[in-house]
C-alpha cells in the first residue's frame, strides 16, 4: 500500500520534482571478450558509449564508468554504439536495457511492468566487438504482424520467419509496431517465432500495442514495455542511426481511442540524441503511426508534432522515416507542405504489412490466408540495405514467393474482336512510385505506356464480390475492402487484333532493383 501511494505521489508531481525524485544509477560499459556477461580482469571499458534514462543521454568516461539519474517509471537504456554487438536475454531479443518503477504498474489486465527499482543498483553493460562493422548493412522489416490468436501466430511463423530463417544477410530486425492485435498474452509466442532469425531483433509499439484499461498515455505501454524494453530507442551502426519511436498517443474515453504524435520527454530525447551526430549520417525513423495524414476527414497525426519533429531533424543529409499501420504499401516526399524545411524531399516509406489484409483471405494448400491488403499488396517483409557511403535501397519481398513477384496483372479473360477499346489492362507495381515507368505490349507488338491511376485493384475487388456471394465463410476473415493504390497502372487492350489468344508483357523500372517484369493472356473472339 505504502508503494502504491508514493507511486501515486510521484505521477502527480511536475518534471523538475520527477527528478529530484530520480534515483542515481552508474555502472561500467565494457568489452566482453569472452562472452560471459561478467567483468573479467582484462577485459577494458569502453569509453564514449551512451546511456539514456529516455530524456538526457549520457556517455561513458575514459575508463567505461557512467552515472545517470533514473525517475520512476523510466527505463535505463544503451545505446548499441558501432563495432560491437549487444547480449540477447532469454528470450533471445538484445538485453539493453533496465526498468525503474519500485511500485509496478497499477492493475492491468496484461500485468504491465513488475515492481523493480535501481535504487542503489549497479548496471554494467556487456559489448563485444563485431567483426563486420562498417560492412554492407541489410535491415529486415516488418510492419504488423498482429496476430489476434495462437493460430496467427502459427501463420506468421509459417508464412513470414521460416523461409527467411538461415536464408538471408541481414544483420538487424525491426518490427514496426502492431506486434500483436490487443491480445497482448501473444507476445511470447510471437518473440519465440522472430528469435528463430537469429538476429538482434527491435520492437517499436503500435496501437493494438496498448494497455487499453491504463488511466493515461503515460502508462499504456507498460505491458509493451515489459515484454520489449523502452519505447523510444536509439541503435547505432558505422554509418546509420535508426531511433525507434511510440508515436501512438493514447486518448482514454476517447471514440477514436489515440492519435499520431510525440510526448515532449521524446522531443527531449531527441534533441539530445541528435546533437551528439554528425549531419551527414543517415539516420532512420522507426515508427508505427505514418507522419502524413491517412484520413481526409481528420488529423490523424498532430502536424504540430510533425513539424516540431522535421525542424530537429531538418540539418541532417540524409533521413528515412519507416512506418506501417494503414495495411497497404506507398512512398510519401514530405516538402513545405507538410512542415519539411530540410533538403528536399523527405522520405516516407509507408511499409506493407506481415499480416497484409489481416490474415484474412482464402487459404491456400498449406493452409495460409491469401492476406492480400487492401491496395493489392501481397502480404510479406521489406528489406533494406545500407551502403558504406550512407545510400541505402529498399526492396518489398511477397511471402513464400519463389519467384520474387515485383507487380501483379489483371486482364480480362475474353474480349469480342473489333469492341470498343475500352476493357482496361492494370499492372499493380508494390514498390512503385508516382515517377515509375510501366509499359506493356501484345505478343510482339511496340511497348506503349500505361497511365497511373487512383483506382482500386481489380483483384481485391473479385474477392470481395466473391466473399459477397458466397454463401458460407471462404475464410476465418475476409479480405479487406478494396482502396485506392498509389501503385496502380492501366492501359486499354486492343481488340483490333487476329482472333485468338494474345501474349501481353507489362514492365517497370523498379526504384533500386531496376527492370521487372510479368506476362498474362486475353482471347479475343469473333
Amino acid at each position: 500500500m505504502r508503494s502504491a501511494i508514493l507511486l501515486l505521489f510521484l505521477l502527480l508531481l511536475p518534471p523538475a520534482a520527477w527528478a529530484d525524485s530520480a534515483v542515481q544509477v552508474s555502472g561500467l560499459v565494457f568489452e566482453d571478450r569472452n562472452g560471459n556477461t561478467q567483468r573479467d580482469a582484462d577485459e577494458p571499458g569502453i569509453a564514449g558509449a551512451k546511456l539514456s534514462n529516455g530524456r538526457e543521454i549520457v556517455r561513458s568516461d575514459a575508463s567505461g564508468r557512467y552515472r545517470i539519474a533514473v525517475a520512476s517509471g523510466q527505463t535505463l537504456f544503451v545505446i548499441k554504439p558501432p563495432g560491437y554487438r549487444l547480449p540477447l536475454g532469454v528470450d533471445g531479443l538484445p538485453a539493453f536495457w533496465r526498468h525503474h518503477l519500485p511500485a509496478g504498474s497499477a492493475p492491468l489486465r496484461y500485468a504491465g511492468i513488475a515492481p523493480t527499482s535501481l535504487d542503489g543498483a549497479r548496471w554494467d553493460v556487456a559489448l563485444q566487438v563485431e567483426s563486420d562493422s562498417g560492412q554492407a548493412f541489410e535491415l529486415l522489416i516488418f510492419g504488423d504482424p498482429q496476430p489476434k490468436s495462437l493460430q496467427d501466430v502459427d501463420y506468421y511463423a509459417r508464412d513470414i520467419v521460416d523461409p527467411l530463417t538461415g536464408k538471408h544477410a541481414a544483420r538487424l530486425g525491426i518490427s514496426l509496431g502492431d506486434i500483436v492485435d490487443d491480445d497482448l498474452s501473444l507476445y511470447p509466442a510471437v518473440k519465440a517465432a522472430t528469435v528463430r532469425l537469429g538476429l538482434p531483433w527491435l520492437h517499436v509499439a503500435g496501437n493494438h500495442d496498448l494497455d487499453f484499461d491504463a488511466p493515461d498515455d503515460e502508462r499504456s505501454l507498460h505491458s509493451f514495455r515489459a515484454a520489449f524494453g523502452p519505447d523510444t530507442f536509439a541503435w547505432e551502426d558505422s554509418n546509420v542511426s535508426i531511433i525507434g519511436f511510440d508515436n501512438v498517443i493514447y486518448l482514454p474515453g476517447d471514440r477514436s481511442s489515440y492519435i499520431g504524435g510525440l510526448r515532449p520527454d521524446q522531443f527531449e530525447f531527441l534533441a539530445a540524441y541528435l546533437a551528439t551526430l554528425p549531419k551527414q549520417r543517415l539516420l532512420i525513423l522507426a515508427a508505427h503511426i505514418p507522419f502524413f495524414n491517412t484520413r481526409s476527414e481528420r488529423e490523424t497525426f498532430r502536424r504540430a508534432d510533425r513539424e516540431r519533429l522535421f525542424g530537429l531533424l531538418s540539418e541532417f543529409r540524409q533521413v528515412l522515416l519507416l512506418t506501417a499501420h494503414s495495411h497497404v504499401q506507398q512512398h510519401v516526399y514530405h516538402n513545405a507542405a507538410s512542415g519539411w524545411q530540410g533538403v528536399p524531399p523527405l522520405h516516407e516509406y509507408n511499409v506493407g504489412t506481415a499480416c497484409g489484409g489481416f490474415w484474412g483471405g482464402v487459404k491456400d494448400s498449406e493452409g495460409i490466408p491469401d492476406a492480400m491488403m487492401a491496395d493489392g499488396t501481397p502480404n510479406g517483409y521489406a528489406r533494406l540495405s545500407l551502403q558504406p557511403d550512407g545510400g541505402y535501397s529498399l526492396h518489398w519481398h511477397t511471402a513464400r514467393d519463389a519467384q520474387d513477384s515485383q507487380l501483379a496483372l489483371y486482364a480480362p479473360q475474353l474480349l469480342r474482336r473489333g469492341a470498343y477499346p475500352s476493357v482496361g489492362l492494370y499492372a499493380n507495381v508494390f514498390m512503385g512510385r508516382s515517377d515509375t515507368p510501366v509499359e506493356f505490349r501484345v505478343g510482339e507488338g511496340e511497348w506503349k505506356s500505361m497511365q497511373r491511376v487512383q483506382r482500386t485493384d481489380p483483384r481485391v475487388l473479385r474477392e470481395n464480390l466473391l466473399d459477397d456471394a458466397a454463401m458460407s465463410l471462404r475464410g476465418f476473415d475476409r479480405t479487406p475492402e478494396a482502396s485506392p493504390s498509389s501503385h496502380l497502372w492501366r492501359a486499354a487492350l486492343p481488340t483490333e487484333l487476329a482472333s485468338g489468344e494474345h501474349r501481353i508483357e507489362v514492365r517497370a523500372d523498379v526504384p533500386w532493383r531496376g527492370s521487372v517484369s510479368a506476362v498474362t493472356h486475353y482471347r479475343l473472339v469473333d
